[in-house]
């Protein structure tokens, strides 16, 4: 982060956004100039637009470890996920469908899971552990003769805990069931590898990997079919007509170059930017507690309650802090994140997690600084000082 920003505030909130980097600012800008064709069109500006979106795909598709043809551009995350719980159902037989999901996941899967509930598709809800993670023994053990997709996420957005999808992959495949993980969180933060996962479906989102926002990709495995959400005039395979956004496509493809340039330095570089931000915190508020896995977890991600204060106050005092809470405030009431409350966190401490989740602008002074100055603002509000 550069300019007056990066003087003025600590941003620990990646897994809610990134900001783009300049690199794929640079790549998306003679989209936005000269290079504005359909890319549907037949002419010079046409197939140079064309070529700047298959370029794209392949980026995308190295970064993935599949092929270019199994990748689709998409809005974002959300309309990924929507397109594989939908379009493998048949509505005017949705009661002969069974969904296998998890009570971890993003909104983006729970929500449209609902919707196909209410319509009569069979839904089965895994719990989770104190960890945050799956069973794929439970994943087995719930698998129905009418099962048509499992889908539990790769990586949870809030605590970083890392699912067994390779594990639950290979059980779908004993019984014949496609399987779709939700990769947003862990695609740029971690190496993804399709086949090394086995899944059938993987959703990517570009604005948690420093690419514009309005902008995914949905992996979808050679010999799956989709029905499309939207019908039109054929692009991105048949999948999801609409002409092409060339401009956002570059700007993925680009993310996920730099991605591929970068990982290894930056999972390094993540990990001990949130280790050495859990030992200070943890060693200077003695009742701390980590939410999620301690080991198989995001290597940027750290998620930590103070009991008995909410994590909402505690930010209130620290506006320079830019990160995320596990608890809303609701007429008084604090509800905790449906994460939290599946994993079986009481509400006592729920009331104060925090979730910290580092990126690449990120310095270790800032994140000492940030340490220290969470530290300091829990001690004044248990002394009652201002």
């Amino acid at each position: 982060m550069t300019g007056v920003y990066s003087e003025r505030f600590i941003y620990l909130d990646h897994n809610a956004t990134t900001k783009v980097d300049q690199e794929v600012l640079k790549a998306m800008m003679p989209y936005l100039k000269e290079e504005f064709g359909n890319p549907s069109s037949p002419y010079l500006l046409g197939t140079r637009a064309k070529e700047g979106i298959e370029r794209a795909r392949e980026e995308v598709a190295l970064l993935l470890g599949c092929q270019t043809h199994e990748v689709i551009f998409t809005s974002g995350g959300s309309e990924s996920n929507n397109m594989v719980l939908k379009g493998l159902i048949d509505f005017k037989r949705p009661e002969k469908f069974h969904i296998i999901t998890s009570a971890m996941e993003h909104p983006a899967i729970l929500n449209p899971v609902l919707f196909l509930m209410e319509l009569g598709v069979k839904v089965t809800v895994l719990p989770v552990d104190r960890f945050c993670r799956v069973d794929p023994e439970a994943v087995k053990k719930a698998i129905l003769p009418q099962t048509t997709l499992i889908s539990i996420m790769l990586a949870n957005n809030e605590t970083g805990t890392l699912q067994p999808i390779k594990e639950i992959s290979e059980i779908g495949h004993e019984h014949g069931i496609p399987v779709h993980t939700d990769a947003a969180q862990a695609v740029g933060k971690m190496a993804v590898d399709v086949n090394d996962l086995r899944v059938d479906f993987l959703t990517v989102a570009g604005h948690k990997l420093y690419a514009p926002k309005g902008i995914g990709a949905l992996y979808i495995r050679n010999g799956q079919n989709l029905t499309p959400l939207i019908h039109g005039a054929g692009q991105e395979y048949g999948k999801r007509p609409g002409t092409e956004n060339t401009i956002l496509s570059a700007g993925l493809g680009a993310a996920c170059r730099i991605a591929i340039e970068r990982l290894k330095n930056d999972f390094q570089n993540m990990e001990i930017l949130r280790n050495r931000l859990q030992e200070l915190l943890f060693e200077g508020l003695d009742d701390l507690v980590l939410n999620g896995h301690p080991e198989k977890r995001l290597p940027n991600t750290l998620n930590v309650a103070v009991p008995g204060i909410e994590g909402g106050l505690i930010l209130e005092g620290l506006p320079k802090i830019m990160a995320s809470t596990g608890a809303a405030c609701h007429d008084r009431t604090v509800k905790l994140s449906h994460v939290l409350s599946a994993m079986g966190v009481p509400p006592e401490i729920g009331i104060g997690a925090l979730r910290f989740s580092a990126g690449r602008s990120n310095t270790i002074e800032q994140i000492e600084e940030a340490a220290h100055s969470i530290i300091n603002q829990v001690k004044r509000m248990r002394d009652g000082r201002p």
